[in-house]
Parts: C-alpha cells; sequence; structure tokens
C-alpha cells in the first residue's frame, strides 16, 4: 500500500485493520494532482463507493470523485489498464482490483470480506457510471445485503450525454443496453421494443452498427433516430436523421469508437394510421417477410393491435398469391 494512504497498517495475510505499532508516526494525507496542483485527499467513510469516470474527455470528472478514488483502500477496476491512464493522469497511486464479469464470481466474496472489515473501496468502469452494462450491480446488491454502506459519487454517463444532444424527446427514454449479436433475435427484441412510449438509448460496436440500423430501419420504420459516437472525445460526431436513412448512410461504412444509438419514440396518432397507409407498410414487410413476421414488424411499428394487423397481412398475402391486385 502506498506511503500516502491514510489507511491503518494491515497485515499482508489478513483484511482486518491493525492499529499503527506504537510510536509510529500518522500517515500523511492522501493526495492527487490537478491543474498542476497538488490537493490533500479527505478521509471517506468505510463501505463501497460508487465512482463515475470520464467516457472519454479526461478533464470530465468530479474533484469528489478525485478525493474518493485517492483516499480509498483499494479501487475496483473493470479493466485496470484503462483505469491506470485516468490515475497517472491525476497522480492517484491507490492500488488497483480488476473486478470484471469474468472474474466477479470469485472476486466478490473477498471484495466483501474487505468491506465488512471496514475499509474504503471505491468501484469504476472503463468509463462512465458503472453497474450500466457492467458486472457491478451484483457487488451492490450483495453489500447492502451484508449491511455494508453504499455511496454514489455521481458523473459522466454515456447514456444522458447522447441523449442530450439526440434531438430526441428526453421527458421519457428507456435504456436498453446491447441488442442480440445475431439478426434473428435482435429483429425479435426491436419488435418487442417498438411500443415503447419514449426513446430508445442502446450502446452498439462499430462492426455491428450497419446491420444494426438495418434491423431497426425494417422493423420500426421511418422513424428519426441518431447515431452518437466518441463523445467527449476529439472526433465526436452524432448524426441525426430517420432510421432507413442512417442504415443507408452507414451501409458501407465502419465507423471507429464507442457509439450509442437513439430511436425516437412512436409517433403520436399511430392509432389513427388509415388503412392505405397500414396496407402499404404490410406489402413492404411482406415483400421479405413471412406473414407471421411481417405482422409483428408492422405491428411494433404503428401501435396497431398484433391480431388485427395479422389478419390483415393474410388477407393481402392471399389476395397476391392469387394474382390479384389486393385485398378489399
Amino acid at each position: 500500500m502506498s506511503e500516502d494512504k491514510r489507511a491503518p497498517v494491515r497485515d499482508p495475510g489478513s483484511a482486518t485493520p491493525l492499529p499503527p505499532p506504537p510510536g509510529a508516526a500518522p500517515a500523511a494525507a492522501s493526495r492527487f494532482t490537478a491543474f498542476g496542483l497538488a490537493a490533500e485527499a479527505e478521509p471517506i467513510a468505510p463501505g463501497l463507493h460508487i465512482v463515475a469516470t470520464p467516457i472519454g474527455n479526461l478533464k470530465d470528472i468530479t474533484f469528489r470523485a478525485l478525493g474518493t478514488l485517492a483516499a480509498a483502500d483499494a479501487i475496483l477496476a473493470e479493466d485496470t489498464r484503462v483505469t491506470k491512464v485516468l490515475l497517472a493522469h491525476y497522480g492517484i497511486t491507490t492500488p488497483l482490483i480488476a473486478y470484471h464479469e469474468h472474474n466477479a464470481e470469485q472476486m466478490r466474496p473477498r471484495v466483501l470480506a474487505r468491506l465488512e472489515a471496514g475499509e474504503a473501496l471505491a468501484l469504476v468502469s472503463d468509463a462512465g457510471t458503472p453497474l450500466v452494462s457492467d458486472p457491478g450491480y451484483r457487488l451492490v446488491e450483495d453489500a447492502l445485503a451484508h449491511g455494508v454502506k453504499v455511496t454514489s459519487n455521481p458523473g459522466p454517463s454515456a447514456v444522458l450525454t447522447a441523449l442530450v444532444v439526440s434531438g430526441l424527446p428526453t421527458d421519457r427514454f428507456f435504456f436498453e443496453g446491447f441488442l442480440p449479436t445475431k439478426s434473428g433475435p435482435r429483429r425479435a427484441r426491436l419488435a418487442a421494443l417498438g411500443d415503447i412510449p419514449a426513446t430508445l438509448v442502446l450502446f452498439e460496436s462499430p462492426r455491428r452498427l450497419s446491420e444494426m440500423l438495418a434491423d431497426a430501419a425494417d422493423i420500426l420504420g421511418e422513424r428519426p433516430a441518431a447515431v452518437a459516437r466518441e463523445l467527449t472525445k476529439l472526433y465526436e460526431e452524432v448524426r441525426r436523421d430517420t432510421l432507413p436513412a442512417l442504415a443507408r448512410s452507414y451501409a458501407d461504412e465502419t465507423p471507429k469508437g464507442e457509439i450509442v444509438v437513439l430511436i425516437g419514440p412512436p409517433p403520436e396518432g399511430a392509432k389513427a394510421l388509415s388503412q392505405a397507409d397500414l396496407d402499404a407498410r404490410i406489402e413492404t414487410a411482406l415483400a421479405r417477410h413471412s406473414v407471421k413476421d411481417a405482422a409483428a414488424i408492422v405491428s411494433a411499428a404503428t401501435g396497431q393491435p398484433k391480431r388485427e394487423v395479422y389478419a390483415r397481412a393474410l388477407q393481402l398475402a392471399a389476395a397476391r398469391d392469387e394474382g390479384g391486385e389486393g385485398a378489399p
């Protein structure tokens, strides 16, 4: 443990705090450096401290977060290599412990033992607010069940950062995270999300963005949407258009960086869709899908009852198969 820690001396073979040896001088205050100036971090209470960190720009961190990271007995990090960059930038020497989805089950009991012994531990993700698309939720749940105090240090969030620059409604939003990687399950999930009366916020991998947008355009139709890339970084970009237009825009492009996709809510008055418009949507869907899938897609995109859409799709498909111009 760094000499700059305020924490008590510990037996290396135990997580239990030990009193300092007789006559020992008090430990120096924990420190961090910001704007070229060294600052002392105030002591923090024992427990689990959830600390939001920058999503790109290292300046997007609070003084409270810096103080907490400097004063903690250790920092639980999703990827220690990523967190080391942040700590080095601010002159913080707190020990790091890897805590991620691959070792969480093994590490959680050890972390809980240290918390119950009275340590102050900070939890960070690679970027943004922990517990959003990372394994921190289970640790918080178990910490609370063991009577450990959990404190939040609020700060950057890719979800909110993307939402406020998207140009889409912000009064209600639904965070989905990552959609399934394969097209079939992804389309099914998009259909299930289609009638939520809120802006949808999704994370996506650059290599799957084109396919995901194509599926979203097919399932949800002409909804307004935005693709936010590299937020807060040098090459930040936000493209705003309809889903079909964005799908075409990224059809032959594999962008780089972290990506958030936002999709506007179903249009108001969807229930008042004319029969002609409904038929046109069904015919378009039938050109690429089975009757069942086409009905699910159109129902999700328009808000029309699935049973009614399915019945109409059967009529239109039968008329098409008979070579007619359409059902009456």
